[in-house]
């Protein structure tokens, strides 16, 4: 079956005003930001995501399997997450954002937004979050005045154009927050910038100490490993962005 032949479905119920989700995409940005949020907001599975048509997927841990797209939820949480562990090929991108956007639709939910990270070149100073959002959620969370800045110009594809692209036809808002990422390793850092501005925008009051010590141990790991390198081959220094690691 070809990825344009994919369907999801959505099997599970959450009444969360705000669905956010976290995929397998570059650097694992958003989906590592969104396991965060789980443990964070003590978040249980409340349902999963079915895919026909792509590659079976079946992650597991110490010996248990589990499914490869998850809900979570909890009574009188502000957010329902959605962690996906599959790469959704472009193609397949569409019927996902649209299921998604008709669950969130029927099940009650206001917004559906999207944490994700973009490998672009980039420097020190644009080490930040950006947001690109519809006009909805602009205005119910007042975003003019956040800290968040919204993202110059460009396009969104993948799931994130999808769930996008869909929102603008149904009665649900949605927003992409995005970082630039480096694309070779598990870039926690660019997860905390995502966790910063969802917290700065909806009151979250998140504790991510525990998610920056890890930041600092991979940082520092990926720095002795630079220096062990350089070292085997002083006529080659390797530069210090992961992302040509």
């Amino acid at each position: 079956m070809a990825p344009t032949d994919t369907t999801f479905t959505v099997h599970g119920d959450a009444d969360a005003p705000t669905l956010v989700c976290g995929f397998a995409e570059y650097g694992l940005a958003g989906l590592t930001a969104a396991n965060y949020l789980v443990e964070t907001l003590s978040l249980e599975p409340v349902g999963h995501v079915r895919a026909e048509g792509l590659p079976t997927v079946t992650p597991f841990e110490a010996g248990t399997p589990r499914r490869h797209t998850r809900l979570f939820s909890a009574p009188d949480a502000p957010l329902s997450l959605l962690a996906g562990e599959v790469v959704v090929p472009p193609a397949a991108a569409a019927p996902l954002g649209e299921e998604l956007v008709t669950w969130a639709a029927g099940a009650g939910t206001r917004e559906v937004v999207a944490l994700s990270g973009v490998p672009v070149a980039h420097g020190p100073d644009d080490h930040r979050a950006f947001y690109i959002a519809s006009e909805g959620y602009q205005r119910r969370h007042d975003l003019g005045e956040s800290d968040v800045r919204p993202m110059a110009g460009g396009f969104l594809d993948g799931a994130n154009g999808a769930i996008t692209a869909a929102g603008m036809d149904a009665d649900v808002d949605t927003c992409v927050y995005t970082t630039p990422v480096h694309a070779q390793a598990p870039d926690v850092e660019a997860s905390l910038r995502l966790l910063d501005a969802i917290d700065t925008v909806h009151g979250l009051d998140l504790d991510t100490g525990p998610l920056r010590a890890y930041a600092d141990e991979v940082s520092r790991y990926y720095t002795e490993l630079a220096d062990r390198m350089n070292a085997d081959r002083p006529e080659e220094q390797v530069p210090e962005d992961r992302m040509y690691m």
